[in-house]
């Protein structure tokens, strides 16, 4: 198994790269966000991988962090999420906003990836739910916290985007608010904390 890459990025496509180790090319699938985060062209990067093996093909898919890969690991583990809807969730919501909406049980903002319909969303949601509850440190450090006022949670998150917070931010500040409140915090309540935790 092959765990992590470290080499010069020798050509990059739009769901690929080669990285160069030793005059040996790895051609390494990866998201659009990792893509981005690697680097141009000749760059030195370090790419954390997964290996997935099938009975007509052996493909590497590359992470430039260990909490995309182990995202990457909870979602393919739903029925009906292969490599490249896995990928295609990765490309269109970070990992923090990624907990943030499963946590709340948001299967809309999981389904605006490619490939992901309704369904598939709602399946995704409900699958991981508790794993992503008791993972901690998966999400970009949010901590995230599966209760009843999950439903004003992305709300609140909602609010504080408004304010011009970024997506990561508001979504680590509204799980802390969650937390220190309890399940049974009004909107009001969540909103204002929030921003307290957001502009420290």
């Amino acid at each position: 198994m092959i765990a992590k890459l470290y080499g010069r990025i020798d050509e990059t496509g739009a769901d690929h790269l080669v990285i160069d180790i030793s005059g040996v090319g790895y051609l390494v699938q990866a998201s659009a966000r990792t893509l981005a985060a690697l680097g141009k062209t000749d760059d030195f990067a370090t790419v954390f991988t997964e290996m997935q093996v099938s009975e007509n093909d052996m493909r590497l898919i590359g992470f430039a962090t260990k909490e995309e890969r182990d995202w990457f690991r909870l979602l393919t583990g739903v029925q009906g999420v292969g490599g490249k809807v896995g990928l295609a969730i990765l490309s269109a919501i970070e990992p923090a906003d990624l907990a943030l909406a499963i946590g709340s049980g948001d299967a809309a903002m999981v389904a605006r990836a490619n490939g992901v319909g309704p369904k598939l969303a709602s399946r995704i949601v409900n699958e991981l739910k508790d794993k992503v509850g008791a993972l901690a440190g998966i999400g970009g450090g949010a901590k995230l916290v599966t209760t009843a006022s999950g439903s004003h949670a992305s709300d609140a998150m909602s609010a504080l985007a408004n304010l011009g917070f970024k997506p990561g931010e508001a979504g680590s500040a509204v799980a802390q608010a969650v937390e220190e409140l309890g399940p049974d915090a009004t909107l009001d309540a969540l909103v204002r904390l929030a921003l307290k935790r957001a502009s420290r």
